[in-house]
């Protein structure tokens, strides 16, 4: 299909995001179910360009925070699955990521109920609370025990608004994945935890735990909750329970690395990100080691789905199949040497 400057013809589904992660697993698994589909990318060139090319879809022109091209992209289309976001887990670009994850959640939103169309928003489990007593959580533990950092802030506020939207009469569903790897990262996003793993920079583990699932799984799970989820209800996309301990060393052997000696002492951790927080006042540019990202590195960071099994006949292939399938496409794709 060619991309237009006018999208009016009628698709199945309407994705967001589709070079992200999730996006391009979700796109990939409805065109292999023979769906029609429709993507919203900012550009044919680069990256944009690459993660859809050879796909028989249609190329809708513009991005989430352009009224005019959301309204454009979501006409005709059935069912939208809007996993657009800005990820980063920092202190900075606050700003940026409500323009992107909260103000064009409610463009998206908002178009989809004014069309008709149903809405599968991609949120992620971190708009959820972690309960005080170390159990893991669910759709409905409140907020608390997250670092409130401007990804985890934005992320609760763009749920907020497709709440608001369905009093109003939209049809919607939220998901809420755990930590994904996967084949199609083309960025890397969530990959870049086994690239660096696999470059030697994994002997140190962060102390604390996370749930590990595959994206193809999860891309299932949004397939599901197209036709089987409840409006307005939430469903957790859940995963593998490991320490970072636990998950590198699958990660080592997997690259034929080293695996970690220990879990890196707190009050290092600490250090790092305190480290992290004074090299960006100095550059003025927020790498991927300040003390949001190594705080969340802290918790136990650990969700029930048993919603999403019951309901949305949600699975999970074992984490090693998952790592071994990530690893061979980095290799495939030049992100990697072996």
């Amino acid at each position: 299909m060619s991309e237009t400057p006018e999208t009016t013809a009628a698709v199945d589904v309407l994705v967001t995001g589709g070079t992200g992660l999730v996006g391009n697993n979700v796109i990939r698994m409805l065109v292999e179910a023979g769906r029609t589909v429709r993507a919203l990318v900012r550009s044919r060139t680069g990256l944009q360009g690459k993660a859809v090319e050879g796909l028989a879809i249609e190329r809708a022109a513009g991005d989430v925070t352009d009224a005019d091209a959301v309204r454009r992209a979501v006409a005709g289309a059935e069912i939208v699955v809007h996993s657009a976001a800005m990820v980063h887990v920092g202190w900075r670009n606050l700003d940026a990521m409500r323009r992107v994850n909260v103000e064009g959640t409610r463009l998206v939103a908002e178009a989809c109920r004014r069309e008709g169309a149903r809405l599968v928003h991609v949120s992620s489990v971190d708009a959820l609370g972690i309960p005080e007593d170390g159990e893991p959580g669910d759709e409905e533990t409140p907020p608390g025990g997250m670092v409130d950092c401007p990804y985890v802030v934005t992320k609760r506020e763009a749920e907020r608004v497709v709440l608001d939207e369905v009093e109003r009469g939209l049809d919607a569903v939220i998901v809420n994945p755990v930590y994904m790897l996967g084949p199609w990262d083309w960025k890397p996003s969530s990959g870049r935890m086994l690239l660096e793993v696999a470059a030697g920079r994994g002997l140190f583990a962060p102390p604390g735990s996370n749930d590990f699932a595959d994206v193809r799984d999860v891309a299932a799970g949004i397939l599901s909750a197209m036709t089987l989820g409840v409006t307005g209800r939430r469903y957790i996309l859940g995963g593998h329970p490991l320490s970072y301990g636990d998950a590198w060393k699958i990660f080592a052997k997997v690259t034929g690395r080293r695996p970690p000696l220990r879990d890196a002492p707190p009050r290092i951790v600490k250090a790092a990100g305190r480290f992290g927080d004074l090299l960006a006042a100095v550059t003025g540019r927020e790498g991927p080691v300040n003390s949001a990202a190594t705080g969340m590195s802290m918790l136990r960071h650990n969700f029930r789905f048993d919603r999403a099994r019951s309901e949305l006949n949600y699975a999970v292939r074992p984490i090693e199949q998952t790592v071994a399938d990530t690893w061979d496409w980095f290799l495939a794709h030049g992100y990697a040497k072996r």
